[in-house]
């Protein structure tokens, strides 16, 4: 069996057995966008990039208020994540230059959700192979761009 480290993630493996709080609240209150990856904050939602992305540019769409479900979201804010992915998709697309999108939303544990307890979409840019061996085989992905350049890209072209 062939073995690829990644150390930098126990962090992230250590803190979630760990920490009973809500990353993206945290994230909203922590007052450092960049640190939190923060790239937009609108009205009723923010955008945040993914600590861990399946493709560059995989950011997410949050609400402020900490619902479950869309059925307990207020519409004004359900409304305003699909604005914001409109304009993701403007963005990414003038940016990346993306073979198609996926865009998601998992509601409960059964249905996927990493954070079940927050609303989340997700937006990802995709490309025609980017699901290659590495993935397929090794079960791990190849992140041709650092996070702390997707974050600058984005912002900068997301003008917040």
């Amino acid at each position: 069996m062939d073995y690829l480290w990644t150390p930098w993630r126990y962090s992230y493996i250590a803190s979630g057995v760990k920490n009973d709080r809500c990353i993206f609240c945290d994230a909203a209150a922590a007052g450092d966008d960049a640190k939190s990856l923060i790239v937009l904050r609108a009205t009723k939602n923010f955008v945040i990039l993914n600590r861990y992305p399946y493709t560059s540019g995989h950011v997410m769409v949050v609400p402020y208020a900490h619902k479950a479900t869309l059925a307990t979201s207020e519409p004004e804010t359900l409304a305003e994540m699909m604005v914001l992915a409109q304009r993701l998709e403007r963005t990414l697309e003038g940016l990346y230059h993306p073979d198609g999108y996926n865009l998601g939303i998992n509601l409960g544990r059964a249905g996927g959700a990493g954070i079940p307890g927050h609303l989340h979409m997700h937006v990802l840019p995709r490309w025609i192979g980017d699901t290659n061996f590495m993935t397929t085989v090794g079960e791990t992905r190849v992140q041709p761009e650092e996070l702390t350049t997707t974050y600058e890209r984005l912002r900068g072209a997301l003008g917040a």
